[in-house]
């Protein structure tokens, strides 16, 4: 017995080989070539193994066979996990049909919003959209308080050092806004970065801005008396050395139910830091823009008085006291022609408001009114002499549009162009 196991030592030593052999191609082998080739070379090996199991009657013919059978299974096993490992193309699941909008149904379809969360704020939902950005309404969780969140997408506005300087003025306005503690100006809660937008958590404000009202005006006590306390709020803002930049009626917030005046975005104001101040550009928008705003000097508060001029003499008389079909026309007009008087539009108003409406819009700084208390006063005694005076008739169709040349955009020019 012990003589015929010596002499099969060379047919085990053939197996063995044999198995490691097999075993090397299925673990290595068949991972490492193209399934077509993979598949040829399993079965011609296969083929080879079961051909020469049947020429042979060697005891190792039997381990041939065995071999071919294992080569075999292993390959068919490897197949059949590729196949199941293959992605398949998605089940489409059946939509159900939708009735197309028509343009009123997208009217009146709310904004989608493109995030749920700004920092730890609450997103409800777009309330406006302002010259840089998106407004939303939100909700403090902490203490379920309704805010105003402004934004900022920053990096799709600038690029590069602009975008630094940008980020630097986004978050210079949350700081002196932030200070600003006045009845008549908005209050600043919290401000902060999410991911690619800045933004500005301030007081969700009930009513209106004094847009809609440069058509359908109001009585001129009503004007009179909203811009007296506009004009005390910026005093107050200027003696914080804040200069606003860019008053205009859609930066007036009014509530007439519940005595409601409050000067919003101060999203260009800086600091009356000369250091601070880029040479050569503005930002503003162009009607409302001063001359020395308009040619791209420093300017200081009576720069603000001026643009509280324009939209005072707008929301009186339903048209801007410059207008002009392109910037360069309308540029010069602010600069070097005196506004036509508001009694022209309507005679009934009293010489006193007239006078200051036009000591506002003089073209020299150092002609206007030096402080917003000033301006508040003159316009406080002429709220006696205006009581009684109705809103004028609706401009009639075909007539001259209360915005005609305005351009409203708040907009960066360069001190060139």
């Amino acid at each position: 017995m012990r003589g015929f196991w010596i002499q099969q030592v060379p047919t085990i030593g053939l197996v063995c080989g044999f198995v490691v052999l097999v075993l090397v191609w299925l673990r290595w082998g068949l991972a490492r070539v193209p399934p077509v080739s993979a598949m040829f070379v399993s079965a011609l090996g296969a083929m080879s193994l079961l051909l020469i199991a049947t020429l042979t009657t060697a005891p190792w013919s039997v381990a041939c066979a065995v071999g071919a059978v294992a080569l075999g299974m292993g390959h068919a096993g490897w197949m059949l996990g590729a196949l199941a490992m293959r992605p398949r193309p998605p089940v489409p699941v059946p939509q159900p049909a939708r009735p197309a909008a028509g343009p009123a149904a997208q009217a009146a379809a709310p904004a989608v919003l493109e995030r749920k969360t700004l920092g730890r704020y609450r997103v409800d939902r777009e309330i406006g959209r302002g010259a840089m950005g998106a407004v939303y309404l939100g909700t403090d969780p902490k203490i379920n308080r309704q805010v105003a969140i402004k934004t900022m997408a920053l990096s799709k506005e600038f690029h590069g050092q602009e975008l630094t300087e940008a980020r630097q003025r986004f978050f210079r306005e949350a700081e002196t806004a932030g200070r600003l503690q006045h009845p008549d100006i908005v209050t600043i809660f919290d401000a902060g970065e999410d991911q690619d937008l800045a933004f500005i958590a301030m007081e969700y404000l009930k009513g209106e801005d004094l847009q809609c009202h440069t058509q359908n005006l109001l009585p001129v006590a009503d004007v009179v008396r909203i811009t007296a306390r506009v004009a005390e709020a910026l005093a107050y803002a200027h003696s914080q050395g804040v200069v606003h930049r860019d008053i205009k009626p859609a930066n007036v917030m009014i509530d007439l139910a519940t005595d409601l005046v409050k000067v919003t975005d101060f999203g260009i104001a800086r600091i009356a830091d000369s250091s601070r101040t880029r040479t050569g550009m503005v930002l503003g928008t162009p009607s409302f823009m001063s001359p020395e705003q308009m040619a791209g000097r420093r300017v200081d508060g009576r720069s603000d008085l001026y643009s509280l001029g324009v939209m005072l003499y707008q929301l009186l008389t339903g048209h801007l006291p410059h207008r002009a079909d392109s910037m360069a026309t309308l540029m010069y007009e602010i600069a070097n022609q005196t506004p036509p008087d508001v009694r022209n539009w309507r005679p009934e108003i009293p010489e006193l408001l007239a006078r200051t409406v036009a000591l506002a819009l003089e073209k020299r700084p150092e002609s206007r009114y030096a402080d917003g208390r000033l301006m508040a006063a003159d316009l406080t005694a002429a709220l006696a002499l205006v009581g009684g005076l109705p809103p004028p008739p609706a401009t009639p169709e075909g007539g001259l549009p209360p915005n005609s040349g305005g351009f409203d955009a708040t907009v960066k020019i360069n001190r060139g162009e």
